[in-house]
C-alpha cells in the first residue's frame, strides 16, 4: 500500500465544455437570425420616421410665455464678490397672459428673495438648478396661481 505519484490519473473530458460553447454559438446565431428576420423583436422592413402618419403624434398644448426680466443677485459669502445672472420666461395659459403680465412685479420680487436667500454652495452643487427651478416654479405658482402658471423656464443662470 505504497503511493506512488507515478499513478496516472484519468484525462478530464472537455466534452461538455466543446458542447456547451457549440450551444452558445448556435444560440448566438438563432437569436441574430431571428431578429434579423423579424420573427422577433420588429419587422425586418420597418418604414422610417419620415413615413409615420401625422396622427400618431400627440397634439401640443397652446401655450404662451411671458418674459422676466434679468436679475443679478449678489451672493453672500466672504472674499470676492460674486454675482448670480438670471432671467426665465413663464409657461402660461394663452387666457392668462394678461393677468400674469400684471402680476410681472410681484414674480420678480419673490424671484429676487430665494435667489439672494441662497448659499454659494447651494448653487455649486451639480443637481442644484433642478432643485431651484422646482422651488422658483412653486413661488411663482403661489403668487400667480398654481393653474395659471404651467411652468418656468430658465433662459440663464451664471454664476460670476
Amino acid at each position: 500500500m505504497t503511493d506512488t505519484p507515478d499513478e496516472a490519473k484519468p484525462p478530464k473530458s472537455r466534452l461538455p465544455l466543446i458542447l456547451g460553447l457549440v450551444l452558445a454559438i448556435i444560440g448566438g446565431a438563432g437569436g441574430f437570425l431571428a431578429v434579423r428576420m423579424g420573427l422577433l423583436g420588429g419587422s425586418a422592413h420597418e418604414e422610417p420616421v419620415e413615413h409615420l402618419e401625422k396622427a400618431a403624434l400627440p397634439a401640443l398644448t397652446p401655450a404662451a410665455f411671458v418674459a422676466l426680466p434679468p436679475l443679478v443677485v449678489n451672493l453672500p459669502g466672504q472674499g470676492e464678490r460674486r454675482f448670480l445672472r438670471f432671467s426665465g420666461q413663464l409657461e402660461v395659459k394663452p387666457e392668462h397672459v394678461n393677468e400674469v403680465t400684471e402680476l410681472t412685479p410681484r414674480v420678480v420680487d419673490v424671484l429676487n428673495g430665494y435667489l439672494r436667500a441662497l448659499e454659494p454652495r447651494e448653487i455649486e452643487d451639480p443637481a442644484a438648478l433642478m432643485r431651484m427651478r422646482a422651488q422658483m416654479l412653486r413661488r411663482v405658482q403661489v403668487v400667480a396661481g398654481g393653474d395659471r402658471v404651467r411652468d418656468l423656464l430658465v433662459m440663464e443662470f451664471v454664476v460670476n
